[in-house]
């Protein structure tokens, strides 16, 4: 979701980007688009990003974001909300198209507003970047035989569930020295984020690490074993699309979201508990056919169905109806 804004801008119209969490009031964002130089708005997030444009003066989208169809939706006042913005909203985009069917099955009315519009995925590794340095940064022997270095890549809120793995996989680097798991991302949640630390203390081969700029996380993802994802609710993962157009394998928590990118053992593997997840990458390790097979046929995925210059085609198109 980080592209929309620099599609939007690459045909020509002015692009102001807010934060809604850092919204001190709904009221912000209702004086900001009242003032005379916007024409129109688009939310991400339904819940978050929609609600500050209820009853909006100018015209306005929104793009679906995961939780607020996947989790909010079970909130009646957060429902009533949605629904309220839905109704208000010129149109509205959903990754999947079983994200879509779950909004339109709750707001019936607005089916014909839905677009689905897979995410664009575009990578952009440092050519520079210093491995051997990241490693070290992240107390990670970098002269260890075999290092097998998993990546989870999420910001660090609840429904990533970043701790989901970190027993099963402590325990694995205890017979396995060569494995080690880093967590990266923003510390959304500053609660859980001091949860990891003191939990990672006494978690040998589990890091968490330092939060860099995409280019460099890119450069970070193209040398590790694996990207993983441990989401409790997903609405399409960006990292699992870039480590595909990477060619890194993926594994990721078997949810609607993961699965409706993931074919398991063709495009990625999905996994149910900790201690399949496990038993899944010993099986990667131990099988470098399988996981070129899978790493080619994962690449072509993304090339056929997450076109950067579709995304941007569809975003374009979009946004006319705002006029």
């Amino acid at each position: 979701m980080k592209m929309n804004g620099s599609h939007l801008h690459d045909a020509g119209h002015i692009c102001v980007l807010k934060d809604a969490s850092r919204c001190e009031s709904l009221t912000e964002i209702a004086n900001l688009t009242s003032a005379d130089q916007f024409d129109a708005a688009l939310a991400i997030h339904l819940y978050k990003g929609g609600r500050h444009l209820q009853g909006s003066r100018i015209p306005f989208g929104i793009i679906f974001g995961g939780t607020d169809i996947n989790e909010d939706i079970r909130s009646e006042e957060k429902r009533r909300v949605m629904g309220a913005v839905l109704r208000e909203a010129r149109f509205a985009v959903a990754f999947t198209t079983e994200m879509k069917e779950l909004a339109a099955a709750e707001w019936p009315d607005a089916r014909k507003k839905i677009y689905v519009q897979y995410q664009g995925i575009r990578t952009t590794p440092t050519e520079t970047f210093d491995w051997y340095r990241f490693l070290q940064n992240a107390d990670i022997p970098a002269d260890t035989d075999d290092l097998r270095v998993f990546l989870l890549i999420c910001g660090l809120r609840r429904v990533k569930d970043p701790l989901y793995l970190v027993d099963v996989f402590s325990d694995w680097h205890r017979k396995e020295p060569s494995v080690h798991l880093g967590i990266i991302g923003p510390a959304v949640d500053p609660l859980l984020t001091t949860e990891i630390k003191e939990k990672i203390k006494r978690a040998p081969g589990v890091h968490l690490l330092q939060e860099m700029p995409q280019d460099d996380l890119h450069a970070a993802m193209r040398r590790c074993f694996a990207v993983v994802n441990s989401s409790i609710s997903e609405g399409m993962s960006a990292a699992i699309l870039e480590a595909m157009d990477l060619n890194i394998p993926v594994l990721a928590r078997n949810i609607p979201g993961n699965a409706a990118i993931i074919k398991h053992k063709d495009t990625g593997l999905l996994f149910s508990d900790p201690q399949e997840f496990v038993a899944l990458s010993k099986s990667l390790m131990n099988d470098p056919i399988m996981e070129r097979e899978i790493v080619t046929r994962a690449k072509d995925y993304v090339k056929k169905h997450h076109s950067w210059e579709c995304e941007r085609k569809a975003y374009q198109n979009l946004v006319l109806r705002l006029r």
